[in-house]
């Protein structure tokens, strides 16, 4: 029995002995900081784990911090590699665009796209033509179909499609029809709050953006100080905010002023001029004023009012006196005798009877390209200081230069074959190095 209980004793002695080493090894292999190291670091352990961050940070994932870096790395070269491949952006070469299109996703309905078919202002000739409403996304307001389909101004990856398309034509400035906040044009919503994210995407492909103030309602001489000073303390820090240096060395925002004939000489003058009490001029909010140019007279209307240039907009040769590339030279030399800046407008065609059903006079064909290097042409003979583009995306009349495809519906459209989609983006960026050199050639 004696030999059994000093056996027993040794057997529990080794045993503790065993269990000891174990312990040791264990704590030797185990981390001070291990959150399994008792209790408190169990519960320590379960609610970090329920913790928003530290579930985005799993132990088990790697660094997010070192993957976001690397995304982001990623995406900038990416972004680079792309820009590398357009040609470089001609900042004397503007495309006026436009945001006031919705869809239901982004905007709760379709805006614009839905356009009515407006009446002729005759109540005999408008009893002989179609009215009512177009009903997207098959019938819209257009006679093109864009490529894009009844999209949104809203949508991010819209905007950054359009200054995609806007680099490959070499496009350096966008004008971006314009409405005070909180206003709109008879067809559409707000859209001020849309600028924001238009800039930051411009900035990203090297755009700049210029503003072209609509005749909104109640416009006159104050409230155009007003909303120019909104503008320039808004956005005039932006690197996509369009500015120019003019000949006396001032690096100013440029405005395109649509329909300024609206308000007479007088009252421009009471904010263009220099010696008026109320004027813009020297001020932070000054800026260069360029007055849409229609009829002849109001060429001298322009000079009186103070303005600093003129623009013709209309796409539709000898619509007007404005449009008319043959007076191009003439407006040019008047601009010259008067220290004004010319951008003629140039555009592919015009055709915008599915909104105007009786406008058909003023239907301007393609020519498959023809008519938009005809117009280009006749521009750099007049050798403007700027040439604008009309337009990027002004689908209702049909001057777009966006890219549209061939569609098929009830609704008959036009389309640009047997070109590409990309046929006038490769006309326009063909003309921009073309103006690019014949700029330099002017100023040896």
């Amino acid at each position: 029995m004696a030999r059994f209980r000093r056996k027993s004793c040794i057997a529990l002695i080794a045993l503790v002995l065993l269990v000891l080493v174990i312990t040791v090894v264990l704590k030797a292999l185990t981390p001070e900081d291990s959150p399994f190291t008792s209790q408190g670091g169990i519960e320590l352990f379960l609610e970090r784990q329920n913790d928003p961050d530290v579930q985005r940070n799993n132990n088990n994932k790697p660094d997010d911090t070192k993957m976001n870096d690397a995304n982001k790395s990623d995406k900038d070269a990416e972004l680079q590699a792309a820009l590398r491949k357009f040609p470089p952006p001609n900042y004397y070469l503007h495309a006026f665009y436009y945001t006031w299109f919705g869809s239901p996703k982004f905007d709760g309905k379709y805006i614009h796209w839905d356009h009515p078919q407006l009446p002729h202002w005759d109540f005999k000739v408008a009893q002989g033509y179609p009215q009512g409403r177009h009903s997207p996304p098959d019938d819209i307001g257009a006679n093109f179909y864009p490529s894009l389909g009844a999209y949104s101004s809203r949508d991010p990856s819209i905007i950054e499609a359009h200054m995609q398309q806007l680099r490959t034509a070499a496009i350096g400035v966008i004008a971006v029809s314009w409405y005070p906040p909180n206003m709109k044009d008879d067809n559409g919503e707000p859209t001020d709050d849309i600028v924001p994210l238009l800039l930051e995407v411009a900035h990203k492909y090297h755009i700049k953006v210029a503003f072209h103030i609509e005749p909104y309602q109640g416009r006159d001489e104050v409230n155009m100080f007003t909303n120019v000073k909104y503008i320039i303390e808004k956005y005039g820090e932006h690197p996509a905010f369009f500015k120019y240096r003019t000949n006396t060395g001032k690096l100013l925002p440029l405005f395109y002023v649509y329909d300024s004939y609206l308000m007479n000489s007088e009252q421009w003058a009471k904010l263009l001029k220099h010696t008026e009490s109320t004027s813009i001029r020297d001020t932070p909010y000054d800026g260069i004023f360029v007055a849409l140019l229609v009829e002849e007279k109001h060429k001298r209307d322009i000079l009186t009012a103070g303005f600093d240039g003129v623009y013709t907009y209309f796409a539709t040769n000898g619509f007007s006196y404005g449009s008319t590339q043959r007076n191009w030279a003439a407006i040019k030399a008047f601009c010259d005798d008067n220290n004004l800046i010319f951008i003629p407008s140039v555009g592919p065609g015009y055709i915008d009877t599915s909104i105007r059903p009786w406008n058909f006079q003023n239907t301007r064909n393609r020519i498959n390209g023809k008519y938009y290097e005809t117009s280009l042409s006749a521009a750099l003979e007049a050798r403007p200081d700027f040439i604008s583009i009309t337009s990027f995306n002004e689908w209702h009349e049909g001057t777009q230069i966006e890219m549209a495809i061939p569609k098929t519906s009830q609704t008959v459209y036009l389309d640009y074959l047997p070109n590409k989609p990309t046929i006038y983006l490769e006309i326009t960026r063909k003309w921009a190095a073309i103006f690019g050199g014949e700029r330099r050639r002017w100023q040896e």
